[in-house]
């Protein structure tokens, strides 16, 4: 049962405002959809986000697509899926194309995506993060407000290792019933880090992802914190895990760094192995790049996935944010 690849292609969509982290402001973001079809005439689809700091771009990892869809068009959906983790590097791409042969088989053996992958039943909403971008204290404070005002209870505050500490006060006094957790975005490096953990802490903050850089994660080896921490570019592949699990408490699994959805359970099966617990987050994306992070999601401690909420508009039929939940 030959695969053709359909459509390769970039789509542009717009943020709402503005999305800000320390390594920049997004108003858009670009991303790589790919269809797939069968002999029979069905349509697998994926969605992929380039990964910044892989150095991917949308252009780009729509050329991988284009120069891989030959070397799987004589394969069945699983066997392209099994090829693709052996000739393509994890990226944004190869979610893209993973993704899509997931969705592909599941329509040709008449399944359920959480079925193919071997879930006990239905997924069911979930608690999701909504991400706070950085700013002034004050304008985080607002936007941690307005959050919690349309139901958000989980918020995940972007730091930068300076002011840190005012920004997380003023998120909680914008929005004192939430739940907090942070992402330091390696930023931690040069500063005191079980102060840090501590004074957060404090203030009702309950996990710090990735707080140091790539290749720094030493630097949590003689740390007891009171809160966990969480890898996230420090842990892209399941090659990772054994690495990393001495310094972290748990992983952050992305289905764009991990490249897909193979791959992304391949981690979480290794991060129940080793005791570490699992959050699985996402890029800006729709609610297409969702789909198969939700069936993941529902193995895990933590849930961000408040990419197509973040967007000034979203595909129609996508996922719906109530009361802080994702869900259909």
């Amino acid at each position: 049962m030959s695969i053709q690849l359909k459509s390769a292609r970039v789509e542009r969509w717009p943020v709402a405002g503005s999305f800000v982290i320390s390594r920049g402001a997004k108003t858009h973001v670009d991303v790589v959809v790919a269809e797939v079809g069968g002999a029979e005439g069905a349509i697998g689809r994926g969605e992929g986000t380039p990964v910044y700091y892989l150095g991917e771009d949308a252009a780009g990892c729509r050329d991988q697509l284009l120069r891989v869809a030959p070397h799987i068009a004589d394969m069945g959906a699983a066997e392209a899926r099994a090829a693709v983790q052996e000739i393509m590097a994890p990226g944004a791409a190869r979610n893209a194309l993973d993704c899509a042969l997931w969705d592909l088989e599941a329509r040709q053996r008449g399944l359920r995506l959480w079925q193919l992958a071997g879930c006990d039943g239905a997924p069911t909403s979930r608690v999701t993060a909504f991400t706070i971008s950085l700013g002034s204290p004050g304008a985080m404070a607002e936007k941690a407000a307005t959050a919690e005002a349309d139901g958000f209870r989980l918020l995940k505050i972007k730091l930068t290792g300076e002011d840190d500490r005012l920004r997380v006060a003023a998120v909680r006094k914008g929005a004192p019933e939430a739940r907090l957790i942070v992402d330091a975005n390696e930023s931690w490096g040069e500063i005191d880090i079980l102060s840090e953990a501590e004074a957060l802490a404090d203030l009702g903050v309950e996990m710090i992802e990735q707080p140091v850089p790539v290749g720094a994660d030493a630097l949590l080896d003689p740390i007891y914190a009171p809160i966990p921490f969480v890898a996230d570019e420090s842990c892209q592949t399941v090659a990772d895990v054994a690495r990393i699990g001495a310094f972290y408490d748990g992983v952050n699994i992305k289905l764009d760094k991990a490249g897909g959805l193979t791959e992304a359970l391949r981690i979480a099966d290794a991060a129940d192995a080793a005791g570490l617990s699992i959050m699985v987050g996402c890029m800006l994306c729709t609610s297409l790049a969702i789909g198969p992070a939700f069936v993941l999601a529902q193995r895990a401690r933590w849930v961000d996935l408040d990419g197509p909420a973040l967007l000034a508009r979203d595909r129609e039929g996508g996922f719906e944010f109530r009361e802080g939940r994702v869900g259909f």
